[in-house]
């Protein structure tokens, strides 16, 4: 047994809300103390309130941390009547979104009132403020984004950390993942916003990976815990694959692969090797502190 004192990290299980398979294998794994977060999109079409309370009781029985998965990118539509741009009624593609983002042509008021209406409807249904806020497919990170997104978690959920998606390790050893680059250089101005806002950060973050090629999600995990900070998040995405997931997400067998290994015994067996425990939403340490590294 190691003689150092183990790393406690989150596991977060993003996209709760986006089908009935997805949720269902979230609320196992965190029954089974194989999660301890999980990020609620209040725009997806399965957050109703049988699937709020189903998630609730095992959070609460497993001392989970909940979230709001803050969403703005296709193909799901906005809370707010008069959000824009959209195409077709739904939230702008992810790229299109990015692009309109880096060029500065959003509007960061409308942006600010619907990440509100997010943030009102998490509590509506849950009866509090989430214990963090990040983002569908990283949107907390783009310019003009950023700062109506930290503005409201701010205003709003102001004893809420949220979420950076920058990796701790040195630079040489960060230079061969394109995707995980982006999000570190993204993630830069993110931090200081939110440090100068007051909010937490976590310290560390690792979860993302090619999902159009087929991997082995054993060995991802165990690269994902390599130099992962205490208080360090790893993203990660379960699911159970049913017809509204096809019909809204290409990232399908992935989640039952993803499933698979953390519902194993080569999961804890894992944390093991690595010295890795996961923390609890009661753990009175467990929110990372306000930093601009």
């Amino acid at each position: 047994m190691s003689a150092t004192a183990p790393r406690r990290i989150w596991l977060c299980a993003d996209d709760y809300g986006i089908s009935p398979g997805v949720n269902r294998a979230i609320r196992e794994l965190i029954a089974d103390r194989r999660l301890n977060a999980t990020s609620v999109m209040m725009v997806g079409p399965a957050i109703d309130r049988e699937e709020v309370q189903a998630l609730q009781a095992v959070a609460e029985a497993a001392d989970c941390a909940v979230g709001l998965h803050a969403t703005l990118t296709a193909p799901f539509s906005p809370l707010t009547m008069h959000y824009h741009p959209l195409h077709g009624g739904i939230f702008l593609p992810l790229g299109r979104k990015l692009r309109g983002s880096l060029l500065r042509r959003h509007d960061r008021a409308i942006i600010a009132t619907e990440l509100t209406a997010q943030l009102e409807a998490f509590a509506d249904r849950f009866g509090r403020m989430p214990d963090y806020v990040d983002g569908h497919q990283h949107v907390q990170l783009f310019p003009q984004v950023r700062d109506a997104f930290v503005g409201a978690v701010k205003a709003l959920a102001p004893h809420a950390w949220v979420r950076q998606c920058g990796r701790s390790q040195p630079l040489a050893q960060r230079l061969g993942a394109p995707k995980a680059l982006l999000l570190d250089t993204l993630s830069g101005p993110f931090r200081k916003r939110a440090a100068h806002a007051g909010l937490s950060t976590n310290p560390g973050f690792a979860g993302a990976y090619d999902f159009s090629r087929e991997t082995d999600f054993a060995t991802l995990m165990a690269s994902f815990l390599d130099g992962l900070p205490d208080g360090g998040l790893v993203m990660c995405h379960p699911g159970f694959v049913d017809d509204l997931l096809i019909s809204l997400d290409p990232f399908t067998d992935q989640r039952e692969r993803e499933h698979e290994f953390l519902a194993s015994d080569r999961f804890p067996a894992l944390l093991a090797a690595h010295n890795v425990t996961l923390l609890r939403r009661s753990d009175a340490a467990a929110a990372p502190s306000p930093t601009e590294n």
